[in-house]
């Protein structure tokens, strides 16, 4: 296991810079998730530390060694990528241990690791079959079993489980939590799915054009997102984001609260700073509702749990929870909440240290 260091890393393709100055520290034994939408530089950065893509200024380190200009076989690295690249006519166990022989590792270790592998993964009765015999999943499987065979110092995931249906992924997500929890490995994933990033990660790194907007675990981004666009990026479904004489009141330029942060009625009255409108759709999900309505302040999302049968177009009023409220300044950036210790909108200092 190593941690892994970027220091003002820089990366540009001709006149185009796809990453400006950036550094980061994913600490030893982490599962780090990169996140963001396609374009943001997530998977450039991950081949950088690979070793597929040279930065153009700035240095990469594993553990205490600079490895910037090692090539990726001497960097102590595993990747899986998005593709299974598994060779069809190979069995299970022949694509396990297809790289370790080429490294010449005697037979009687290859066959451990690959055992081991296999136990770890759940693949053990299926080391005989072919690539064509199994599932997405199991074929998933069987690329980080190769992967870890190798015993890295860092294992770099490159969007593994994109290829896979809902069900699988989901399936997917909890397996890799398990396999980091066993092995205990450095572990770096990049994603644009924020649920993955979410349910994965120990710490998250969210991108937006080449550079961080946030470093943090799981809840201290949903619950203290440092910009709009974390706001918007992390929570599903997304936070409500509201400007004009609403922001103005609780002195920001936008205020943001989530949908399950605010309670909705049927009946006229409306109270002191409620807001209303017209329900125009709602999401009937079984253990939840999602009502989407319209109103002057434009559109707002709330979460329910449980059943809720209103009709489209029924009148609504909107009660926010003001103690679950988000305030950003015009930049973007948020602003300290004055509110007792504890508070979940509440501003956390510590938080500071991942500007």
């Amino acid at each position: 296991m190593a941690a892994v260091t970027l220091t003002r890393i820089n990366k540009t393709f001709g006149e185009t810079e796809i990453i400006p100055d950036l550094t980061l520290s994913i600490p030893d034994g982490s599962f780090t998730v990169l996140v963001g939408p396609s374009g943001c530089g997530k998977s450039t950065l991950l081949r950088m530390i690979a070793g597929l893509e040279q930065p153009t200024t700035g240095a990469v380190s594993i553990g205490e060694r600079d490895v910037t200009r090692e090539e990726p076989s001497e960097r102590g690295i595993s990747m899986v990528f998005q593709s299974y690249a598994l060779f069809p006519h190979m069995t299970v166990e022949q694509n396990i241990d297809f790289g370790m022989r080429l490294a010449k590792i005697p037979r009687t270790e290859r066959q451990t690791r690959v055992s081991a592998a296999a136990e770890v993964l759940h693949l053990t009765h299926l080391l005989k079959r072919k690539p064509i015999a199994l599932s997405g999943g199991q074929r998933q499987r069987v690329a980080i079993g190769r992967a870890i065979v190798r015993n890295p110092a860092v294992f770099l995931f490159d969007e593994p489980l994109s290829n896979l249906d809902a069900a699988l992924r989901t399936q997917m997500r909890v397996e890799l939590a398990d396999l980091h929890e066993r092995i205990k490995a450095t572990m770096i994933y990049v994603t644009h799915d924020q649920v993955e990033a979410m349910t994965l990660a120990d710490q998250i790194v969210v991108m937006n054009s080449g550079r961080i907007e946030q470093v943090g675990s799981p809840l201290e981004l949903y619950d203290a997102p440092r910009t709009l666009f974390v706001a918007t990026f992390i929570g599903s479904p997304r936070m409500n984001l509201i400007s004009g004489e609403s922001a103005t009141r609780e002195a920001a330029a936008t205020i943001g609260i989530r949908p399950e942060h605010i309670d909705l009625y049927i009946d006229a009255d409306d109270g002191t700073g409620d807001w209303s409108g017209r329900l125009r759709f709602a999401e009937h999900l079984g253990n939840e509702t999602i009502f989407y309505v319209e109103s002057d302040i434009g559109e707002i999302i709330v979460r329910r749990n449980g059943h809720h049968h209103l009709k489209t177009g029924t009148t609504v009023r909107m009660v926010p929870d003001r103690k679950h409220l988000h305030r950003f300044d015009e930049d973007g950036i948020r602003i300290p909440a004055v509110t007792p210790p504890g508070d979940l909108c509440g501003y956390d200092e510590s938080l500071e240290k991942n500007r």
